[in-house]
């Protein structure tokens, strides 16, 4: 489960066309600080995926606390057809800072498809620069690259709880930096309405986010909807992130409380 890329972790880079001319005028894009009152949750969320009409596997979001601060640990795996088509067995993780939500360090290992990468970014804030180095486990290649980064981002995983933890209600719309294999780009979200989703976890009271990104490759060619819980958890129940004609849709199955560090 990826934000604003589908599933990381399941096709890995997902986030309409934005003609809204209101666009131009929105507030600077930036990472609000949790209030001192905000709990991190520590939890363990367990989605399935659906590709169209396919079961396509499960994916997993794990959120510790830890000695240091946040840990976010995410995993996708393929299954049934889409499995024998394009095998995905990805792992995210990604050290957040628990007082200002900027993510600091962020390991991945892809296996999708013929591919076998690995990827450390560090996201050097002090001389705003993320660093990127790649190995590839087939043919042993390895890259370094450096992007500039703005004060404070969030990641594709983590970005899902930074918008957890925002004043959320109909009408709320907020630009904020998403930064995936070390470049940044600009997402907007704006919640659109209430709804009611009911789905293997239950029935819940939920508010539609819908979510695009205002810069980057994937501008004005990926939606990705969000139904968070109508409550002060914003539990996210239901996404479905929309490329072209392909809709990649995920479902909350079950959700566990975690103590911190296991």
């Amino acid at each position: 489960m990826l934000l604003f890329t589908s599933p990381a972790v399941l096709a890995q880079s997902s986030l309409a066309q934005i003609q809204n001319p209101t666009i131009a005028s929105l507030p600077p894009s930036r990472v609000i600080a949790p209030a001192p009152s905000y709990s991190f949750p520590t939890e363990k969320y367990v989605f399935s995926v659906r590709w169209q009409f396919f079961n396509a596997g499960t994916s997993t979001v794990v959120m510790q606390r830890t000695s240091s601060g946040l840990k976010v640990t995410a995993t996708a795996d393929s299954a049934g057809m889409p499995d024998k088509i394009f095998r995905v067995h990805d792992v995210f993780k990604a050290d957040v800072d628990p007082h200002t939500f900027c993510t600091l360090h962020v390991s991945k290992h892809n296996e999708e498809g013929p591919r076998r990468r690995d990827f450390e970014i560090r996201l050097d804030y002090a001389h705003g620069k993320s660093q990127l180095d790649m190995h590839d486990l087939k043919t042993s290649e390895t890259k370094h690259t450096e992007f500039d980064i703005p004060p404070c981002t969030t990641d594709v995983v983590s970005g899902f709880f930074y918008v957890a933890s925002l004043p959320l209600a109909p009408g709320f719309s907020h630009t904020f930096p998403v930064n995936d294999n070390g470049k940044t780009i600009d997402a907007h979200i704006q919640v659109e309405a209430r709804e009611t989703v009911k789905g293997p976890a239950g029935e819940f009271q939920t508010l539609r986010v819908k979510a695009e990104p205002l810069t980057g490759p994937m501008k004005g060619k990926v939606t990705l909807l969000v139904w968070f819980t109508d409550d002060s958890r914003h539990l996210p129940v239901q996404m479905k992130s929309k490329l072209g004609f392909a809709t990649l849709s995920f479902q909350l199955q079950k959700s566990d409380p975690r103590t911190s560090g296991k």
